[in-house]
C-alpha cells in the first residue's frame, strides 16, 4: 500500500529568540492511501498545529510533508493554490458553509472554478449527495438545515472535486450525539465504499474509534500510536481511553 502523505521530521516553532515555542517537535509518520487516521493530544499538543501544516494554512520551521509523492514545504503561488484546490479536502468544525448559496451550490462551487461542464456538476453532486443522503437538501440554504445536515453538506463539499486526502479539524465539535453519529458513518462510507483517505484532529474518544488508526500526540511528538485492526469498535474505544487516561484525561466521553 503506498503512502499518501509522509511527515518527515517536522518542526514548527512559534514567538521570538528570547520567547520560542516548539509546537512540533521532530514529528514523523505516515498515512497509507484508503487509511482512516485520528490525531488526538490534549490541548496544546501540537495537533491542530500539524493539521494547519499539512493544509499549508501554516508553514514548518523545518522537515518536510508530502502529499501523493509531492514535497509541499517547497510549493508556491499558484502552485500552492493549486494543490490547495485540487488535492486537498476539507472539513471545518463549524461547517464554513457560504450563507448565500444553497447546498447544492455550496457542494457545487469547487468544481465551478475547475471548469466543469454544468452536466457533469450535476452528475457529480447529485452523486455524493445521494451516498451521504442529503439529496432532500440540496435547495436548501444553510440555515434551512440541522447541524448534522450541514455537516454532511460540508463533507460533500469536500469529497466532490476527489481530493487525495480529506482533512477534518473537530467536525463533530458543534454536533449533538445524533448528528455526531450521523456524520461519523458518513466518514465510515466515505472510507470504506469510496477509498477516501481520512486524516481527522479530534479530543473525542468516541470520534476517534471510527478510525482505523489513532496517532497520539504530545508535546510536539508521536506519544503512541494505535490500529484497529479485527478489534470491534466498542474493543477499540476502550483502547482508546486507555492510552487517553495516561496521556492526562478525556474531554469527551459519550459512547
Amino acid at each position: 500500500m503506498s503512502n499518501i502523505l509522509k511527515i518527515d521530521k517536522v518542526e514548527k516553532y512559534y514567538g521570538s529568540k528570547s520567547i520560542l515555542t516548539k509546537a512540533l517537535d521532530n514529528l514523523s509518520f505516515e498515512v497509507d492511501k484508503g487509511e482512516f487516521v485520528a490525531i488526538m493530544g490534549a490541548s496544546g499538543s501540537g495537533k491542530t498545529t500539524l493539521l494547519n501544516c499539512i493544509s499549508t494554512i501554516d508553514k514548518v520551521t523545518s522537515g518536510h510533508i508530502f502529499v501523493g509523492g509531492e514535497d509541499i514545504t517547497k510549493l508556491r503561488g499558484n502552485n500552492l493554490n493549486k494543490f490547495r484546490r485540487e488535492k486537498l479536502g476539507f472539513i471545518f468544525q463549524d461547517f464554513n458553509l457560504l450563507d448565500t448559496l444553497t447546498a447544492y451550490e455550496n457542494i457545487s462551487l469547487a468544481l465551478s472554478i475547475q471548469n466543469k461542464s454544468a452536466k457533469e456538476i450535476e452528475k457529480r453532486v447529485n452523486d455524493v449527495a445521494t451516498k451521504l443522503g442529503i439529496k432532500d437538501v440540496l435547495q436548501k440554504y444553510p440555515y434551512q438545515m440541522s447541524g448534522g445536515q450541514k455537516q454532511r453538506v460540508a463533507s460533500a463539499r469536500a469529497i466532490i472535486t476527489d481530493p487525495q486526502i480529506v482533512l477534518a479539524d473537530e467536525p463533530t465539535g458543534a454536533l449533538d450525539s445524533k448528528s455526531s453519529r450521523m456524520l461519523l458513518e458518513s466518514f465510515d462510507y466515505l472510507n470504506e465504499k469510496l477509498n477516501t483517505t481520512i486524516l481527522m484532529v479530534t479530543h473525542d474518544s468516541f470520534c476517534a474509534s471510527y478510525a482505523s488508526r489513532v496517532i497520539f500526540i504530545k508535546d510536539g511528538k508521536v506519544f503512541n500510536e494505535i490500529i484497529k485492526g479485527n478489534s470491534s469498535r466498542k474493543d477499540f474505544f476502550d483502547k482508546i481511553i486507555d492510552v487517553v487516561t495516561l496521556l492526562g484525561g478525556e474531554e469527551n466521553d459519550n459512547y
